[in-house]
C-alpha cells in the first residue's frame, strides 16, 4: 500500500473540531474547563453511573482508584493475565505485588475457576488482596455474573478496565458500570479518543470527589497553595476533552462499522485455517479490535503474518502477550484456566491483531485476507 494502514487510528466523525475550537475562543486551553466538567457529565451518563473524573490516561484512572481502595506497600492486588501492561503498572507505582488471573475460552477474559483458586489460595496466605482489576478485553465484557459474587464473598472490591470496551454491554447493562470504580482510555487508536486521556466512573460520588482531588495535586481549598496530601498532575486538558466529547457522540456510528469490518474479515477468512476471536453471547461488543485465531495447521505464526503484512505497510500485532510472561513481572503469581500458560498464552502464541478503523476501504481490507492467507495456506 502506498500509504500506510494502521491498526486502529483516529477517526474523527462529529463535532471535535466545534469543541477545540470553542475552548480557543474562550481561552480554555488549561487542564480546566467547560468541555472537561461536559466530557465528565456525558460519560457518566453514558455508562449510566453516577460520576466521573476525566484524567491524563487511563492508566493514571487505575492509580487513583487503587489509592482510593488503600492499596500499598506489601499489599496483592489481582488482575486480569491478558492486557495491556497500563491494566497492572499502577499496582507497582504502590509498592504492592501484583497476581495474574488467567483467561477462560468463551470471552478470553478473566477466569473465574482461577479467580476462585486465587481466593482460596490468599485466604490461606492470611492476605487477602486489596482490590481486584477484571478487563473487558478487546472490547467484550468479563462474566461479571460469575466473577462479581466471588469478590463480594471474600469482601475485595473491583476495579473495571474499560479501557477497551467503551459502549460495550454485559446482558443489556454498559461495560464500565461493573466495578466499584470503572476505568476507561481514550488513547489515540481506543474507539473514542481524546489524543490521550482517560477516565474513572463510579456510583461512589465520595471516591469519585477523592480522585479528583488528587488528581488535581491535592491542593486545599485556600487562596495560597496549601497540600496536606501528596497528589498528582493527572487531569486531562480541556483541549483533548473537546475531542472525546465529539468522538462520543458518534460513537454508535464507530461502533456498526467496526462490526462490518469483523463480519468482513469472517467471510474473507473463510476455509483458511484460522478463524476470528469467539464473541460472548451475554454482551455486545464495542468491536474494537478485529483478532484472528490461528489453527493448529496454519503455515505462519502470527509474528510471521505480521512481518508479510509490514511490508505490504500495514500494521498488525500478535495478540496481547500475557502479564506473566513478561519478564519485568515474572516473580508474580499466576493462577491459570487450565495448565501450563493458561489460555492466554495460547492466544498469545495463535492470536492476531488485524487492521480494524472506521475509515479502512473493503479494497484494503481484501488486501490484508489476501496477505493473511496467502502466510497460512
Amino acid at each position: 500500500m502506498n500509504k500506510r494502514l494502521n491498526l486502529s487510528p483516529p477517526y474523527l466523525c462529529g463535532n471535535e473540531r466545534k469543541y477545540v475550537l470553542e475552548a480557543f475562543e474562550q481561552n480554555w486551553i488549561a487542564p480546566l474547563g467547560p468541555n472537561v466538567t461536559a466530557f465528565e457529565r456525558e460519560m457518566a451518563a453514558y455508562v449510566c453511573v453516577r460520576a466521573a473524573v476525566a484524567t491524563c490516561s487511563g492508566t493514571a484512572a487505575i492509580h487513583l482508584a487503587l489509592r482510593w481502595f488503600g492499596v500499598g506497600p506489601g499489599d496483592t492486588v489481582f488482575c486480569s493475565d491478558v492486557t495491556f501492561a497500563g491494566s497492572c503498572n499502577a499496582i507497582k507505582y504502590q509498592y504492592s505485588l501484583p497476581v495474574f488471573i488467567d483467561s477462560e475460552p468463551d470471552s478470553m477474559n478473566m477466569s473465574p475457576d482461577a479467580l476462585r483458586r486465587a481466593m482460596e489460595w490468599a485466604q490461606e496466605q492470611g492476605q487477602l488482596p486489596k482490590a481486584v482489576i477484571i478487563v473487558d478485553l478487546y472490547g467484550q465484557s468479563a462474566d461479571y455474573d460469575a466473577l462479581l459474587p466471588i469478590c463480594r464473598e471474600y469482601g475485595v472490591p473491583v476495579i473495571e478496565d474499560a479501557a477497551e470496551a467503551l459502549g460495550a454491554t454485559y446482558k443489556g447493562r454498559r461495560c464500565g458500570s461493573f466495578g466499584d470504580i470503572g476505568i476507561f482510555s481514550f488513547n489515540g487508536n481506543k474507539i473514542v479518543n481524546s489524543s490521550g486521556g482517560g477516565m474513572a466512573v463510579s456510583d461512589d460520588e465520595a471516591a469519585v470527589e477523592k480522585m479528583l482531588f488528587w488528581a488535581t495535586q491535592a491542593r486545599e481549598k485556600e487562596l495560597h497553595y496549601e497540600h496536606k496530601e501528596f497528589g498528582y498532575n493527572y487531569r486531562l486538558s480541556n483541549l483533548s476533552a473537546g475531542v472525546g466529547r465529539g468522538q462520543l457522540e458518534c460513537l454508535g456510528q464507530k461502533m456498526a462499522r467496526r462490526r462490518e469490518i469483523y463480519h468482513d474479515y469472517e467471510r474473507l477468512f473463510e476455509g483458511a485455517p484460522l478463524e476470528m476471536m469467539p464473541l460472548y453471547g451475554a454482551g455486545e461488543p464495542n468491536w474494537w479490535l478485529s483478532v484472528a485465531v490461528l489453527a493448529p495447521g496454519a503455515k505462519a505464526t502470527p509474528h510471521e503474518i505480521c512481518v508479510a503484512l509490514n511490508e505490504d505497510n500495514i500494521e498488525a500485532r500478535p495478540a496481547w502477550k500475557p502479564m506473566h510472561m513478561q519478564p519485568v513481572f515474572a516473580d508474580c503469581p499466576f493462577f491459570p484456566h487450565g495448565g501450563g500458560d493458561g489460555v492466554g498464552g495460547e492466544l498469545f502464541l495463535r492470536g492476531i491483531c488485524l487492521p480494524s478503523g472506521e475509515a479502512m476501504t473493503r479494497e484494503q481490507q481484501e488486501c490484508v485476507a489476501e496477505i493473511v492467507r496467502g502466510a497460512v495456506t
